[in-house]
């Protein structure tokens, strides 16, 4: 298992976090995902062998979200 901490910007309420982390863990290999508003980020933990970084930031921006390393 690998983590990561990305930046998560355009939250503004527990309903944006909650969604960031069922986004986060519907992706196939993400084992947990703790999201939080105050600090604007996600930390991730995740198989390499099953997604990358990449993935992760494109599934977060895909559901309205921006992402960064």
């Amino acid at each position: 298992m690998e983590s990561i901490t990305l930046n998560v910007e355009g939250m503004t309420c527990g309903s944006c976090v909650k969604s960031v982390i069922r986004i986060l863990e519907n992706t196939d290999g993400v084992a947990k995902a703790e999201v939080s508003l105050e600090n604007k980020n996600a930390v991730i933990e995740f198989d390499a062998a099953k997604t990358n970084v990449a993935a992760l930031i494109k599934a977060i921006e895909d559901s309205g979200f921006d992402a960064s390393r």
